[in-house]
């Protein structure tokens, strides 16, 4: 599957966060994530196992007692169950991977 890229279809669930599934399979689902400076991530789990990579940006992310401040270039592995949270220091753009597929991170027809 190839999906080229395009303005369309940005969610914003949070405050200061837009995000967009880039692409799906079975057992995996890519999200873009764009963070305003100062925007927080509340402190939540999923069962989904969770890696990214800072493309632009700053941000201190917390998962379960630990904390770390990520620039770009840096990534991390979020167990799924695990606690997690960020504050956005910088504007920031994220790219996630989710494992298994998130059901409700995928695009509906319409977007």
């Amino acid at each position: 599957m190839f999906q080229q890229k395009s303005k369309k279809g940005y969610l914003s669930p949070i405050k200061g966060i837009r995000m967009k599934t880039l692409v799906h399979g079975e057992k995996t689902l890519m999200t873009e994530f764009r963070l305003d400076r100062g925007s927080l991530l509340p402190t939540h789990a999923h069962p989904h196992e969770q890696t990214g990579y800072l493309v632009s940006g700053k941000m201190r992310l917390r998962v379960g007692t630990a904390e770390q401040v990520i620039e770009p270039g840096d990534s991390w592995m979020i167990p799924g169950g695990m606690e997690h949270g960020a504050d956005i220091l910088e504007d920031a753009v994220a790219v996630e991977v989710f494992a298994p597929v998130r059901e409700d991170y995928l695009p509906k027809k319409d977007d």
